[in-house]
């Protein structure tokens, strides 16, 4: 089924795009959410429209967001979780509690469904995409640490392995 969209949907396409979807895809959410309509004639004389119109909205919509994703960009959030000795986790540092990090940290409210990322079920330090828009995703750096321990961070890690090595060299 061939759908004009009506707006930007995420990894399909940007409003005023011509797509073939699934039948089902099409039918069952595209066109009831108002996303998309069917790709008659008719339809296809709006599509500049719909592209100009579209595009006027993404810019508006990226100026607006663009002090809080120069907020969010470079974020560094700390998580204290229980781990195995392996260093797998008890449970998960899941997007909801991504978002209210981010929510608690800047201010701004970001959808869980926004964070491009699978449940952190390891100790370490991960880099995650925030989608604000089509066009602005910043990166959030989290940092999962042993409860009761203090975090290491990559930076100071490497300095303080740096300092070591010097001290040894030094002492030969």
């Amino acid at each position: 089924m061939k759908v004009l969209l009506l707006k930007d949907v995420h990894k399909l396409g940007r409003a005023g795009d011509v797509k073939k979807v699934a039948d089902g895809y099409g039918r069952n959410y595209l066109i009831p959410q108002g996303l998309a309509v069917l790709a008659t004639p008719g339809a296809l004389k709006q599509a500049e429209h719909i592209r100009e119109k579209a595009a006027l909205a993404r810019q508006a919509l990226n100026q607006e967001l663009s002090g809080v994703a120069a907020k969010i960009n470079g974020l560094k959030l700390t998580f204290a979780a229980r781990a195995g000795e392996t260093g797998k986790l008890y449970g998960s540092i899941t997007t909801a509690m991504i978002a209210e990090a981010i929510k608690t940290k800047v201010g701004y409210e970001v959808d869980r469904r926004a964070i491009d990322t699978q449940p952190i079920r390891n100790l370490g330090q991960y880099e995650v995409p925030v989608r604000l828009t089509v066009d602005l995703s910043p990166m959030v750096r989290v940092i999962v640490h042993r409860e009761g321990e203090q975090p290491i961070i990559e930076a100071e890690a490497t300095e303080s392995e740096e300092s070591q090595e010097s001290q040894v060299g030094e002492a030969e």
